[in-house]
Order: structure tokens, then C-alpha cells, then sequence
């Protein structure tokens, strides 16, 4: 079983990336999580550029294909999700009938310095993901104060550790449902 782990920050370390790494201590067997590193390379979303995306779109869109879950951590920028992160699942909702988000099971954390964990960020990116056909998991998990909550890359609270390790079991879960489930059509 296959996640592909993206981080909305475009920093190296950011608080985002280190969550999932943490997430990838607490899979269950026989799930891998495979971080994908390249949103910063994908250009703006233009329809004109749709039949001719270029090679970093192609590579994203792929990169979800060949995943049978993703995991995305977003930070919270002015109340609401990064650009770069929007502008990326944009071209992975398109063209609708085949996109690479269309029934991808996909659960959403979050990580920021503020009290409120990315909370918005979270819920936005969740609305957007479901707009473009994902199944999003129902869950959040919000790591407030980020810049205290990491012992390396390893949850400090044991409370958000385990809920860290429900998420990403129920991900599996879901991923799994839904393999068995086109394996018997």
C-alpha cells in the first residue's frame, strides 16, 4: 500500500514536512509512504496549457496515480491554504473525467506556529479536494504551536501522536476498501 506524502510548505523543514515524516513512523505493515517533492516546480494552472501541461504537471498527476492514497500536511497562510498547494490540486482535478484526484482516497493534517494548527487550511483544502472528486477522509488533525511540538521528527504529545497513527491507519483503510472494491469489477 502506497502513500504519496505532500507538504504544502515549500520549505525544506518546515513544520509541515516534519509531520509527515512523523506519520511515516506510525504506518501501519505494509504501507509505505513516498514523499513527493516537487510542488514547487508546477506551473500556474492556465486552461490554455491543459492539453500540453509540461512535464512537472505530468509528473505530479502521475506521482498521484501511482499512489493509492495521499497524505497532504498544510500550513495555514492568511487564514486559508498555501497558493502553490490550491494551484497544484487544480491541475491534478483536471480534465474531470479522468483526473488524477477523481475517488483518490486522501486525508488532510495540518501543522502551524499558531494556537489553531492550520484548522482553516484544513478545512479549505478538505472542501477543495471533495469540489474535485477525492474521497477525503473525515478527520483533521491540528498541531498547533509547531515550532514546540517535535522532538526531531517525532510528536512530543503522545495524544497527537496516536491521533497522527488513527489517521493515517484509517487512509490505509479506506485505500485498501477501494482497491477491493475495483478488484471485483
Amino acid at each position: 500500500m502506497r502513500l504519496l506524502a505532500v507538504s504544502g510548505s515549500l520549505r525544506r523543514d518546515s513544520h509541515n514536512a516534519r509531520l509527515l515524516r512523523a506519520a511515516a513512523q506510525q504506518l501501519p505493515p505494509g504501507a509505505e509512504l513516498e514523499f513527493y517533492d516537487g510542488l514547487k516546480q508546477i506551473p500556474p494552472f492556465d486552461e490554455d496549457d491543459e492539453a500540453h501541461p509540461g512535464p512537472e504537471v505530468e509528473r505530479w498527476r502521475a506521482a498521484i496515480d501511482a499512489a493509492d492514497a495521499v497524505l497532504i500536511a498544510t500550513p495555514e497562510y492568511n487564514s486559508s491554504l498555501p497558493g502553490q498547494l490550491k494551484n497544484a490540486v487544480d491541475w491534478a482535478s483536471r480534465p474531470k473525467a479522468d483526473a488524477a484526484l477523481r475517488n483518490k482516497p486522501i486525508a488532510v493534517v495540518g501543522a502551524s506556529k499558531s494556537m489553531f494548527g492550520a484548522l482553516w487550511a484544513q478545512a479549505e483544502l478538505r472542501k477543495v479536494l471533495a469540489s474535485a472528486g477525492a474521497r477525503v477522509l473525515d478527520a483533521e488533525l491540528a498541531v498547533a504551536t509547531a515550532h514546540e511540538a517535535f522532538d526531531d521528527d517525532a510528536l512530543i504529545d503522545p495524544d497527537l501522536s496516536e491521533a497522527l497513527g488513527t489517521i493515517t491507519a484509517d487512509l490505509v483503510e479506506m485505500a485498501r476498501e477501494r482497491s477491493d472494491a475495483i478488484s471485483r469489477i
